[in-house]
């Protein structure tokens, strides 16, 4: 392999692990198949998703040099926009909740971006952020955009984000699992990732796709919200009109709690040496329900979302 001209090159084609050592003390019958996307530079999936917004800006006449960009984030995103608008010599300004982990915005800092740390809603719990203090980073993050003449990164709303999903990710995890995958489940953020990947995947073979929230706020399953806090952070945000849902097939529904997730985090490193966070325990938590249940006997695709260490000060690892 020749090296790569810059760090843009390292982002994507992540390694993939078989879990089949968690299967087996789990005793269900199938097989989980882990992309490891917190190895990617940014240490999550988010790096993906960065390149393709900016990259699809740049193309359509978007984003000008020297132009500054900005985006909310719950630090992911902003993480892989802080590494890409380095390279590529954009100013890059994130918008972030208190109530994400502060390794996040550490990171984020150390890369060269301007963090903005937006306060919580008044009866929200630091380290779980609600679809409220999402709004609230929103509001924050428009403002922001206007008074700079910025270009805004919209992860919610950019097709350069699933886009590089469906051209990485889904061919990566089809050829990782010699074709055999059967289903693809993810936890839902912005939806980017489970919108290209499934799309992707289904063009290769017959892939079933499940989109995971939490417990308690599971929106786009058509449930009523009773329970908004969750420790879940960078999804779940109990929004029922992701946009890159709307014409993306879902084949069903599953709920993670934010125990489940938790527990599963930590099985993961201790069991097989995965050092992931909140949303990757609870992406092989119901993946593990799945085999249980309707994709019993089959191959359940994951994203490994990002890294453990951006979660050393919340109780994940207490």
């Amino acid at each position: 392999m020749s090296a790569h001209a810059s760090i843009l090159g390292a982002i994507g084609g992540t390694p993939s692990v078989w879990l089949d050592r968690l299967v087996a003390e789990a005793g269900v019958d199938g097989r989980i198949l882990a992309k490891l996307d917190y190895l990617n530079p940014g240490s999550s999936k988010k790096d993906r998703a960065a390149l393709g917004v900016i990259n699809e800006a740049e193309e359509a006449g978007l984003l000008v040099p020297g132009q500054t960009v900005v985006e909310l984030t719950s630090g992911n995103m902003g993480t892989g926009l802080a590494i890409v608008c380095a390279i590529k010599g954009y100013p890059f300004v994130a918008v972030m909740s208190r109530g994400n982990s502060p390794e996040r915005a550490r990171m984020m800092g150390a890369l060269g971006a301007e963090v903005v740390l937006v306060d919580q809603a008044q009866w929200s719990v630091p380290g779980q952020v609600s679809g409220t203090d999402l709004a609230l980073v929103e509001v924050a993050a428009t403002e922001i955009a206007l008074a700079r003449a910025a270009f805004r990164a919209d992860q919610f709303q950019r097709q350069g984000n699933p886009a590089a999903h469906e051209a990485t990710t889904a061919p990566e995890l089809w050829a990782d699992s010699g074709g055999t995958l059967t289903a693809f489940a993810d936890f839902a953020g912005s939806g980017g990732t489970y919108a290209g990947t499934i799309r992707g995947l289904k063009a290769l073979g017959d892939v079933r796709g499940y989109v995971i929230e939490p417990e308690g706020a599971a929106a786009l399953a058509g449930q009523v919200v009773s329970d908004g806090s969750h420790p879940i952070q960078g999804g779940g945000y109990a929004m029922s009109d992701l946009t890159f849902l709307e014409d993306t097939p879902v084949d069903g529904y599953l709920t993670a709690t934010g125990q489940e997730a938790r527990d599963m985090a930590r099985t993961l490193a201790r069991t097989e040496g995965i050092f992931g966070g909140f949303s990757g325990g609870a992406n092989v938590a119901a993946a593990l329900n799945l085999l249980r249940g309707p994709e019993k006997g089959g191959t359940v695709g994951v994203i490994i979302c990002d890294s453990g260490l951006k979660y050393l000060s919340t109780d994940l690892w207490a």
